[in-house]
C-alpha cells in the first residue's frame, strides 16, 4: 500500500492547504512581533536603561519589559584561579568521551566500530513541511 493510500481519508488536500498558508502567516507575524519587540526594547533602553525592567501604562494596556538574568562561571577563568588558591576541591572533574580519539581507535582496529553505535544515544525531532508545487 502507497503512504498516499494510507493518507486516504485521513489528510486531506484542504488539511494541507490549510496549514501551508498559516504556516506562511505565522512566519510573518513572527517577524513583525520582532520588529515590535525591538522597538519596545529601544525604548525601555532609553528610558529605563539597558537590562532594567521598565512599564508604561497605556489607555488600554500595560507595556512591560521584564529582566531574567542567568549566570554561570566562566570555567576557564574561575578553575584558573580556584588552582593558583589551591582549592582544587571547588573544582569537579568530569569524565567524558573524546569523539575524535574513539573513531581513530576505531579507525585503527582497537574499538569495533558496532561498539562504538551501542554507546550513542539518539534523540529525534519531527518536522512538518510543506512545499507549493
Amino acid at each position: 500500500m502507497e503512504a498516499s493510500e494510507k493518507g486516504q481519508g485521513l489528510i486531506t488536500e484542504a488539511m494541507v492547504e490549510q496549514y501551508f498558508h498559516m504556516s506562511k502567516k505565522a512566519k510573518e507575524i513572527e517577524k513583525e512581533l520582532s520588529k515590535l519587540k525591538q522597538i519596545f526594547h529601544k525604548y525601555f533602553d532609553m528610558t529605563e536603561g539597558v537590562n532594567q525592567k521598565g512599564e508604561l501604562p497605556l489607555e488600554n494596556y500595560i507595556l512591560l519589559r521584564q529582566i531574567r538574568v542567568s549566570e554561570r562561571f566562566n570555567d576557564q577563568d574561575a578553575v584558573s584561579m580556584l588552582e593558583k588558591m589551591n582549592l582544587k576541591e571547588c573544582i569537579r572533574i568530569e569524565k567524558r568521551v573524546d569523539e575524535e580519539k574513539v573513531q581513530a581507535a576505531a579507525t585503527l582496529g582497537l574499538i569495533d566500530p558496532d561498539m562504538i553505535e551501542k554507546w550513542k544515544e539518539r534523540k529525534y525531532s519531527s518536522v512538518i513541511v510543506v512545499k507549493e508545487r
